[in-house]
């Protein structure tokens, strides 16, 4: 588990591709210290194996269903990635609930600067929108985010100072794809509601 919290932007140093799947090989001296084989590590809000690791880099490989619901596909030599490890037992859940499984992806709108934020809006596909609600949790490219403004095809989000200057969403442009993961607590809740609905009365 995570908590969309970043510890580190980290680079993209090689990305291999090996037909259905790619591996890619990342910068990040941070969340590779004490990191062993095996391990997770949330790229981009993507949570992914450890495959080798060393001089501060590590190999992850990520399959096809990965490529296709994420914007992982996209990622090239230099490209800059938000990092995290998992939350340790007993740590501190200083963002919400993160699992790492992208629900699907949107695309930045607009940026509006302000003196001391940014008010971004992002695209939201139509199947999350249910989701999403005015001042619920929402994961943007790994970042434990509070939504601003919920309309039916997209959201915005408040950004300050520090989310501009150490995660990707202060390099992110119009157009670019965002990875997005809703809050799991509302898909959980939404389930059970539609298991307690079907319900035989007797």
């Amino acid at each position: 588990m995570f908590t969309g919290i970043v510890e580190e932007l980290g680079e993209v140093t090689a990305v291999e591709k090996l037909g259905d799947s790619s591996r890619f090989r990342l910068r990040g001296p941070v969340v590779t210290e004490g990191a062993g084989h095996g391990d997770s590590i949330a790229v981009n809000g993507v949570c992914l194996t450890v495959v080798e690791f060393g001089d501060g880099e590590f190999t992850a490989d990520v399959m096809e269903e990965t490529l296709k619901r994420s914007s992982l596909g996209a990622l090239e030599v230099g490209s800059r990635v938000n990092l995290e490890r998992p939350m340790a037992v007993g740590g501190r859940l200083g963002g919400h609930i993160v699992q790492g499984h992208v629900d699907g992806t949107g695309t930045i709108v607009s940026r509006t600067p302000s003196e001391n934020w940014e008010i971004v809006k992002v695209s939201l596909p139509s199947e999350l929108t249910r989701y999403v609600v005015e001042k619920g949790s929402i994961t943007v490219d790994g970042v434990s985010l509070t939504v601003v403004d919920a309309g039916p095809d997209y959201f915005t989000i408040s950004l300050i100072p520090t989310t501009l200057a150490l995660t990707t969403l202060g390099l992110k442009q119009p157009g670019d794809p965002v990875n997005l993961e809703v809050d799991v607590i509302a898909k959980y809740v939404e389930r059970l509601l539609g298991a307690r609905g079907q319900e035989d009365p007797k």
